[in-house]
């Protein structure tokens, strides 16, 4: 009391504040965000099981087991992320290849927010299916909407997703653990390649996880780029966020505000009211469509 009495009632207010600031902020990081197990994960299409009785026991006690290991003690939540599991057990296991997609932002748009996105998953699931192939294209929504999703997704992002990711990796080993055929591509655009990334690397011993990324933040360097395809650049420009280049980018975005935007400038921007020219990714990009169909002909080739 005597040390608060020297800071006087100013100093008190502000230290007050600051304490239940950063107690909001401890919550928030060691909370796990998968127990929002309804609000994250598979969020597209929506996945749901009322019956189990067609599912192995194996795959339900597995289920409970990684549950258990992800969300903690809550057993609604726990509930959640079994029910979750197994659902995309059953929706994946008759089928060849997973897509599963990480947005960029802040983590939790579909695809149709991500117009770009949602025709290269089209056109990724169309390849596959000339090859022969049976894909599944799913969006995995990593952030709860709000303030509490938001300051965990920021401090997971600046410290490279290490809970996130290896969430991510154990729902992926998960069904390539009990569906043997099963490949899968880890998608991401922006800093949905961030996470991407990083799951990667916690699968990277893994011969039938691949990705396939776009628009690397220029601050995120990747490491696990085998059986990886990383494109920063539509074919058309370069993208001035994944190089770096902030000048480019306040440049673009001050020219927009008053109406200087030339139709024939290189399109892109970053949570929709930042400017960054090359930051666009779409399929009716000839150098996206054609590295995607060279990756998926080389690394999946027609299905015997």
């Amino acid at each position: 009391m005597v040390m608060l009495k020297k800071f006087g009632k100013p100093g008190i207010w502000v230290t007050m504040v600051s304490l239940a600031l950063l107690a909001i902020i401890c919550f928030t990081l060691f909370s796990s965000e998968v127990g929002m197990a309804r609000d994250i994960g598979i969020q597209e299409p929506s996945l749901s099981v009322s019956d189990y009785s067609s599912v192995p026991q194996s795959v339900i006690d597995d289920a409970v087991q990684v549950a258990s290991e992800l969300v903690g003690k809550s057993q609604e939540a726990l509930q959640d992320l079994v029910d979750q599991l197994v659902a995309a057990y059953l929706e994946a296991r008759n089928r060849d290849v997973i897509v599963l997609f990480n947005s960029g932002g802040w983590g939790w748009n579909l695809t149709r927010d991500t117009p770009g996105w949602a025709s290269i998953l089209e056109g990724i699931r169309t390849q596959l299916e000339n090859l022969g192939y049976n894909p599944l294209v799913l969006t995995y929504r990593r952030t709860s909407r709000g303030i509490r999703g938001c300051i965990k997704e920021f401090f997971e992002a600046a410290s490279r997703y290490p809970r996130k990711a290896r969430d991510q990796a154990e729902q992926v080993g998960f069904l390539t653990n009990h569906i043997p055929h099963l490949k899968v591509i880890i998608a991401g655009e922006s800093t949905g390649t961030v996470i991407s990334d990083r799951t990667m690397g916690f699968l990277k011993d893994e011969p039938r996880i691949y990705s396939i990324q776009t628009g690397t933040p220029f601050w995120h360097k990747p490491v696990a780029l085998d059986r990886t395809l990383l494109m920063n650049s539509n074919g058309r420009g370069i993208d001035t966020f994944s190089r770096g280049n902030i000048p480019a980018m306040v440049w673009a975005t001050v020219k927009s505000w008053f109406g200087l935007s030339s139709p024939d400038e290189n399109p892109g921007d970053i949570l929709n009211w930042l400017k960054a020219p090359g930051h666009d990714y779409s399929w009716q990009y000839p150098g996206v469509c054609s590295a995607v169909t060279k990756f998926l002909d080389n690394n999946f080739g027609e299905k015997d």
